[in-house]
C-alpha cells in the first residue's frame, strides 16, 4: 500500500481472505506453493545492492526492510572474519532496513522517506559488497542457504518465511479464479487494470498520448474496451477537456474519438458521450445481415437441431449464454464477484433493514443478476439521476434472475435493484460513498463477464449459422428487411455519421469474406441440408471414442463443415494447404476450448482434442479417394463463388453508407481468416502495394476525369485488369464539348473488357481491390455529399426486388446512388453464370421519388424532369446511365447497373 503506485491500480487490499490483508495475490506458479518451493523453482539472489527472487523468467523484488532477516543470519559468525568496521557498516544498513517506514502506511511523508531510504540502503549494501572479499563471501553463502536443499524440507523454511514477509502471495495459477485481489483485463493475471477515474492517474497514464496530440501527430483517438472504465462518460469528457487545452480549442469536443462498445440489437450508444461513435461493430453486424435470407431460419434451425440430435425448442440462445456467463462466473472470475459481495455485504452491515443478508446470498444474488443482464453495462452515476435506459436493463435483469433463481431470498433481489436504482436511503457520506462504488464496480465487471460468457464461450457453442456469431452481432437475428436496414443508416446519419464502418477487425472471429460466404448458406438450405447429411454418413468412421462419446461430436463436426466451406482457400495448390491445415488444427484446437464443453483452457483435454484433428485430417486426405473432398469441393466452389458477390457488395456499402470506412489490415484483398491469432498474421504488404500501385498510376482520380469525362478536352481513363495484364489506359481528343459516339464506345468497350478480365480473374481478390480504389476516389470526389450527405432508401420492383439493395447519398446539388445485388442463389442455380444482364435481372428496377431526393439534395424542392437529375455516370464502367422519369419517380433498370459489373456506384452529372 505504501507504494508511489499503489493508487494506480484496483487492488482490494483487505479481501475476504485475511491472509492477503496488505498483500497482492501474484498467481504465477504452475504447481502449489509447497511444492514449488521445495523444487527449488524459487529462488533468491542479489545483485548490486538488491535481493531478488525468481520464479522461470519472472523476477520479482524483495522488500527492502525485510533484507534484515536475510542479512541477519550468521552475523555473529561473520565477526570472527570480517573487519570490524565492515561487519558494522552491515550492522547499521540492517538497522535502516529495520527502521524504514511500514509498508502499511499510507502517509504521504513516510511513503516518500521510505522510497528516498530504501535506494539509500541499496547504494550502501552494494558499495559494502564490492569492496569486501569476506561480506561479498558471507552473503553467497547466506543466498544459498535460503535457496535450500533438495531432499530437505526443512532446509526451505527461511525462504518460505521470506516470501511471506513479502506485500505479494505467490499462489498456484488456479487460485485466481477464486481468490484475485486486483483487478485485471478480463480473466488475464498479467495485466492489471488501471484507475484511470484517478485524475492523477490519467494525467500519467496519458502522457505519451497527450504529447501526441499536443503536437498533432495524433487526430483522434480510438478507446478500447470503454465499458472496462470506472466512469465512461467522465472518462471521454475528461479526454475532450484535455484536447481543447491542448489544441487550444475551445470545445466540448475537438478531438475525433471513437470507442470499442458492443450494443446489443436495439440498444443506442449514450447520446452524451462525447465521441463521433462506435468502432463500427453495430454496423457490420447490420451490414452483415443484408445478406441473410430470413426465409431459411425455419428450415436451418431444424437442421441444426437434427444434425446435433437436439430438440428445436432447447436450442435457446438466451438460455446458453446464461448457462455460459455462469460458467465463466463459476471458472474464471468467482474471486471478483466475491470482492464485489464483500463490498455490498460492507454497505449492508450500514443499515439495520439489510445487515442480516449473509455473505454467501448476497454472493450468489450478484451471480444470477449478473448472468441475467441483457446488455453489456450500465452507466449509472452517483451525481445524476438513473436513464430510463438503464432503468430498463437493470429491472430486466433482476426480473430474469428471479425467474431462473426462484429459490433464492426475494428481498437480497429487491435490495440489489434498489442499491442499482440508487432508491436505498443514504443517510451519511459513508453510505453514500459505499453505494457508488458498488454500482461502479458492479458495473466495471458486467462487461468482461459479458465478453467472455458471449463472446469466448456460447458463440463457439451455438453453430445454428457461423456468420451471425460475431463480436457485437446477435446470433438469434436472422437477417434484416432492407426497410429496417434504411431505418437504421438513416438514424446513424443523423446522430453519428462520423462513426467507423467496418466489416474486419482484430477481434472479429471469422474474416469479412468468409462471413459473406457463410451467408450463402441461408438461400440454399436444401442444398445445405443434402450435403451435411452425406458428409456426416461418409465420415462418420473417422470419429474416435474417448470416454464413451464420440469426437467430435455432432455440434462441433456442424462447425466443422461451415469452417471449411468458408475459410478454403481460392488457391489450394501445393504448400497453401498444408499452410491451411496448420492454420485449422490450431483455430479447432482454440475453438474447442473457448466452448467449454469437452476441454478448456484450465483444463485441456489433449485426448479429445487430439481425436478431433485426427478426425479433421482424415476428412481432408487427399492421399487417397476421398468421398468427402469428392463432395465437398463442388459444393464450396458453388459458395465461394456467390460469396463474392456478397462480398463486393457488402464491401460498396461500407464504403458508401453513413459512416467513415475503417479497413483493417490485409482486408484490401479476399479476407478468409478465422479468429486471432490467424487475423493477425504477417500480411503480404508488397503484394497489396504493388496493384494498389497499378490501379493509381497516371489516374487522375482526384479530378472530375472518371466522373464527368465529356466536360474535358482531353480525357484520360484508366481501367485496371486482373492478374499480370498491363493496365490499358485511353487518351481521346474530343471535338467541342463532346467525344465522338465511336470514340465514346471504344472506350467504353475497352473499360468493360478490362471489367470482364477482372471477374474471370476474381479468386486473385484484385477485383476487390478495384472496387475499394475506384470507390474511395469517388468518395473523395464528393466528400460532402458523403460527409454531410442525407440518407436516402431507393425503393426496388419487379422480379427481383428483393436480391436488390439500394440508397443515394445527396447534398449540395450532388446525388450518388449506391446499388448491389443480395441473395442471388436463386437467380444463378448453377453457380457459374454470373449476375449479370437482363437474363439475371429481367423488369427489376431501383425507384426513387425525383422531387424528394433533389430537395434532400439541395434544400428546395425542383423540376424532376431536369436532365441533370437523371443522368449518371458508374463509378466501376464509366458508362452513362439515364433514369426514367415515372409519376414523379426515377427509374433505373437494375439490368442496365449491372450489366458490366456486380455492383454499381451512380455519380450524379
Amino acid at each position: 500500500p505504501s507504494s508511489r503506485y499503489a493508487h494506480f491500480f484496483d487492488i482490494e487490499w483487505h479481501p475476504v481472505k485475511d491472509e492477503l490483508a496488505d498483500k497482492l495475490l501474484i498467481p504465477i506458479l504452475g504447481d502449489q506453493y509447497g511444492a514449488a518451493l521445495e523444487q527449488q523453482e524459487l529462488r533468491l539472489s542479489y545483485t548490486d545492492g538488491n535481493f531478488t527472487v525468481q520464479y522461470s523468467d519472472v523476477v520479482l523484488p524483495i522488500a527492502p526492510d525485510t533484507y534484515a532477516s536475510i542479512l541477519m543470519v550468521g552475523l555473529e559468525d561473520l565477526a570472527t572474519r570480517a573487519p570490524v568496521a565492515e561487519v558494522d557498516e552491515l550492522h547499521s544498513v540492517v538497522t535502516a532496513c529495520i527502521n524504514l517506514p511500514s509498508r502499511r502506511t499510507r502517509e504521504a511523508d513516510q511513503i516518500a522517506t521510505r522510497a528516498r531510504e530504501k535506494e539509500i540502503i541499496k547504494r550502501r549494501l552494494g558499495a559494502l559488497v564490492d569492496s569486501s572479499d569476506a561480506i561479498r563471501a558471507y552473503l553467497a553463502a547466506t543466498v544459498a542457504r535460503f535457496n535450500g536443499s533438495a531432499g530437505q524440507p526443512r532446509s526451505f523454511d527461511l525462504l518460505d518465511q521470506l516470501l511471506n514477509d513479502q506485500s505479494y502471495r505467490l499462489a498456484y495459477w488456479r487460485v485466481a479464479s477464486e481468490e484475485i485481489n486486483y483487478r485485471r483485463f478480463f480473466d488475464v493475471n498479467d495485466l492489471a487494470a488501471l484507475r484511470v477515474e484517478d485524475p492523477a492517474v490519467f494525467e500519467e497514464v496519458h502522457r505519451f498520448v497527450f504529447d501526441l496530440v499536443r503536437r498533432r501527430a495524433a487526430t483522434g483517438l480510438r478507446v478500447d474496451h470503454v465499458d472496462g472504465l470506472y466512469a465512461p462518460a467522465d472518462y471521454l469528457r475528461r479526454l475532450q477537456r484535455r484536447a481543447a487545452e491542448l489544441l487550444d480549442r475551445p470545445s466540448d469536443h475537438p478531438l475525433f474519438i471513437v470507442v470499442e462498445k458492443i450494443l446489443g440489437p436495439d440498444e443506442p450508444l449514450p447520446a452524451e458521450w462525447p465521441v463521433n461513435g462506435t468502432t463500427g461493430y453495430d454496423f457490420s453486424a447490420v451490414v452483415n445481415n443484408i445478406f441473410v435470407d430470413r426465409r431459411s431460419e425455419r428450415a436451418l434451425t431444424n437442421l441444426y437441431a437434427r444434425f446435433i440430435r437436439e430438440r428445436r425448442e432447447r436450442l435457446s440462445f438466451a438460455d446458453l449464454a446464461y448457462r455460459s456467463k455462469k460458467q465463466v462466473l463459476h471458472e474464471t472470475m468467482s474471486g471478483d464477484i466475491n470482492s464485489l459481495g464483500h463490498q455490498l455485504n460492507r454497505y449492508s452491515e450500514r443499515n439495520r433493514h439489510f445487515r442480516d443478508f449473509t455473505l454467501y446470498s448476497l454472493i450468489s444474488t450478484i451471480k444470477e443478476v449478473i448472468a441475467c443482464f441483457p446488455v453489456y453495462r450500465t452507466y449509472v452515476t452517483e451525481d445524476g439521476p438513473v436513464s430510463e435506459r438503464d432503468h430498463q436493463y437493470i429491472v430486466e435483469a433482476i426480473r430474469s434472475a428471479r425467474q431462473r433463481a426462484p429459490g433464492f431470498t426475494s428481498v437480497v433481489f429487491d435490495f440489489i435493484e434498489r442499491v442499482l436504482l440508487k432508491t436505498t436511503a443514504v443517510t451519511t457520506p459513508e453510505e453514500c460513498s459505499e453505494r457508488a462504488r458498488f454500482i461502479g464496480k458492479f458495473q466495471q465487471i458486467t462487461s468482461p463477464i459479458a465478453a467472455k460468457g458471449i463472446e469466448d464461450t456460447a458463440l463457439y457453442v451455438y453453430n445454428r449459422l457461423l456468420s451471425l456469431n460475431e463480436v457485437g452481432s446477435d446470433p438469434t437475428r436472422f437477417g434484416l428487411e432492407p426497410a429496417a436496414v434504411h431505418e437504421w443508416m438513416a438514424d446513424r446519419q443523423q446522430r453519428w455519421p462520423t462513426a467507423l464502418s467496418t466489416l474486419s477487425t482484430h477481434d472479429s472471429k471469422r474474416g469479412e469474406d468468409m462471413r459473406a460466404r457463410l451467408n450463402v448458406l441461408s438461400e440454399i438450405p436444401g442444398a445445405w441440408k443434402a450435403a451435411v447429411t452425406k458428409w456426416r454418413s461418409v465420415n462418420r468412421r473417422f470419429k474416435t471414442e474417448v470416454r464413451g462419446a464420440p469426437a467430435p461430436d455432432g455440434n462441433e463436426e456442424y462447425f466443422l463443415y461451415q469452417t471449411l466451406v468458408g475459410a478454403w482457400p481460392f488457391d489450394i495448390s501445393g504448400d497453401a494447404f498444408d499452410d491451411f491445415r496448420r492454420r485449422l488444427d490450431g483455430y479447432l484446437v482454440k475453438a474447442l476450448r473457448e466452448a467449454k464443453v469437452h476441454t478448456t483452457w484450465l483444463s485441456p483435454n489433449e485426448t479429445y482434442e487430439a481425436a478431433v484433428l485426427r478426425f479433421a485430417a482424415a476428412i481432408l486426405n487427399r492421399d487417397r479417394a476421398n468421398p468427402f473432398l469428392q463432395s465437398f469441393l463442388p459444393f464450396q466452389a458453388r459458395v465461394a463463388e456467390l460469396g463474392i458477390y456478397n462480398s463486393l457488395s457488402q464491401l460498396l456499402i461500407k464504403i458508401t453508407a453513413p459512416g467513415v470506412p475503417d479497413f483493417y489490415q490485409g482486408t484490401e484483398l479476399w479476407d478468409l481468416t478465422l479468429v486471432d491469432p490467424d487475423n493477425r498474421r504477417q500480411v503480404a504488404y508488397d503484394t497489396r502495394r504493388r496493384f494498389f500501385a497499378e490501379i493509381r498510376a497516371d489516374d487522375d482520380t482526384d479530378a472530375p476525369a472518371l466522373l464527368e469525362w465529356e466536360e474535358h478536352d482531353v480525357a484520360r481513363e484508366m481501367v485496371a485488369v486482373g492478374g499480370s495484364k498491363p493496365l490499358v489506359r485511353v487518351a481521346a481528343q474530343h471535338n467541342g464539348s463532346g467525344a465522338s459516339a465511336a470514340v465514346a464506345s471504344d472506350r467504353l468497350k475497352v473499360r468493360t473488357d478490362a471489367l470482364t478480365d477482372l471477374l474471370e480473374q476474381r479468386p486473385n481478390g484484385h477485383i476487390k481491390m478495384f472496387v475499394i480504389a475506384r470507390a474511395l476516389a469517388a468518395r473523395r470526389h464528393l466528400q460532402d455529399v458523403y460527409e454531410l450527405g442525407a440518407y436516402i432508401p431507393i425503393q426496388t420492383a419487379g422480379t427481383r426486388r428483393d436480391s436488390v439493395f439500394a440508397f443515394a447519398r445527396a447534398y449540395g446539388g450532388r446525388m450518388a446512388i449506391t446499388c448491389v445485388p443480395r441473395l442471388i442463389a436463386s437467380l444463378v442455380p448453377n453457380g457459374t453464370t454470373r449476375p449479370l444482364g437482363r437474363a439475371v435481372w429481367t423488369d427489376t428496377t431501383l425507384e426513387l421519388d425525383a422531387g424528394a431526393a433533389q430537395g434532400r439534395a439541395t434544400g428546395s424542392p425542383r423540376d424532376s424532369n431536369t436532365a441533370e437529375w437523371r443522368r449518371f455516370r458508374d463509378v466501376f464502367s464509366g458508362a452513362i446511365v439515364e433514369a426514367d422519369v415515372r409519376e414523379g419517380r426515377f427509374v433505373l433498370p437494375a439490368s442496365t447497373l449491372f450489366e458490366h459489373f456486380p455492383v454499381a456506384l451512380l455519380i450524379g452529372m
